[in-house]
């Protein structure tokens, strides 16, 4: 991964983005000596969220399987959810 300041991206811009894109899928820029922000390509980023997408699918198909799933009605879903957010 890319490292730059945010000095770098004040005066270059986003051309010191594309530099450090170039060679790595992220980058972090450091405030103050410090990690604060990644930043990707968009290309990057959609790989990540089809990636996500795919996990949640396979862990819903496992569930299916499993069955480890409630069939319930949306207001049934509701007060459950509002007990189980009471109960924490």
């Amino acid at each position: 991964m890319a490292d730059l300041t945010a000095n770098d991206l004040k005066t270059r811009g986003v051309s010191a983005l594309e530099k450090a894109l170039d060679e790595n899928d992220e980058a972090t820029i450091s405030v103050r000596g410090k990690p604060r922000y990644v930043v990707m390509s968009l290309e990057h980023y959609e790989r990540l969220r089809e990636a996500e997408i795919a996990s949640a699918w396979q862990e819903a198909k496992a569930a299916e399987t499993s069955g480890a799933y409630v069939v319930e009605t949306a207001s049934e879903h509701i007060a459950r959810l509002q007990q189980e957010s009471d109960d924490v």
